[in-house]
């Protein structure tokens, strides 16, 4: 990054940070975000890999959070296939565990899902019925149908439709995108952006929102066996309106990679700049510091 020296970054209230053991002693809990900084959807970052897994090493708790459409159950094969060490973290909460739940208070309701098959373990057991949209008392949306060839607009009339019947959403991803490899992926976010844009509303639990995080505080307490401090807690994530802005709302700190799915945006940028995008996100997000990538 242009200008990226460590005396730029204290002069701008943030350090660039060369490894993040360093942060080890003052936050013993890390909630991680996945795709962006573990792994690109294609394969593993084995320096992000090494850096949780010493950290555990350390005596500290590693969650991982995402704003994955699925239960954590199913992340698992995932993490597995794209080669991240199950000895790098402890426990995985995802935006479909606790979207599950805002599911579940529609028992015995009509529900339509909107998204790909991949996402159908998102549905497994819960106390719904799965209809046809003319059915339907509520709208679940996972994603595209197909991401990799499919864009957000393609989907305005069907929102449209879905708005007019005055049907709520609840969005199961809020992430507008995510990086695979090179590419782009939009992902649910922008088709509930579009359905509010069009008088639809949306209810999500996914990360900026606060149930998320609630979860994973309650699961590093299930691992450590004591009360988890927000001040002892770090974020550590790659997304502007989704690891800044939950991090800033929910009063944890936070450990920003550049090198993510703001890489083209952020990448090469005075600090100054940087620091500027962060801080209009979130003002009172408090930054333990900033990395190009986690390692």
């Amino acid at each position: 990054m242009k200008g990226s020296s460590k005396a730029r970054y204290r002069q701008n209230n943030a350090q660039l940070i060369d490894s993040a053991d360093e942060l080890s002693p003052r936050y013993p809990v890390w909630l991680c975000d996945v795709w962006g900084v573990v792994h690109d959807g294609v394969t593993a970052r084995q320096a992000a890999c090494q850096a949780l897994l010493r950290h555990r090493q350390a005596g500290g708790t590693v969650v991982l959070v995402t704003n994955a459409p699925r239960p954590s159950s199913a992340i698992l094969p995932q993490l597995e296939q794209l080669h991240v060490a199950r000895e790098c973290f402890d426990a995985i909460v995802s935006s479909g565990d606790v979207t599950r739940q805002l599911v579940s208070q529609w028992a015995e309701r009509n529900v339509y899902h909107l998204g790909p098959a991949k996402d159908l373990s998102l549905l497994a057991g819960l106390p719904v019925d799965f209809t046809a949209m003319d059915k339907a008392d509520v709208v679940l949306c996972s994603g595209l149908l197909d991401d990799d060839h499919e864009a957000p607009q393609d989907y305005r009339d069907l929102l449209s439709d879905l708005a007019q019947r005055q049907l709520p959403m609840i969005c199961a991803n809020p992430d507008r995108v995510v990086r695979k490899g090179s590419k782009l992926i939009p992902c649910a976010g922008a088709l509930a952006d579009i359905f509010e844009e069009l008088g639809g509303s949306v209810q999500m639990a996914g990360k900026p929102y606060t149930p998320i995080y609630d979860e994973c505080l309650r699961q590093a307490e299930l691992v450590t066996g004591a009360q988890v401090p927000r001040k002892s807690v770090l974020a550590i994530g790659d997304g502007l309106p989704t690891d800044v802005k939950g991090a800033g709302n929910y009063g944890i700190d936070l450990l920003f990679i550049v090198e993510g799915i703001h890489e083209r945006e952020l990448n090469g940028k005075d600090t100054r700049v940087l620091l500027r995008r962060v801080h209009e996100i979130a003002p009172q997000v408090q930054l333990a510091g900033i990395m190009t990538d986690l390692r």
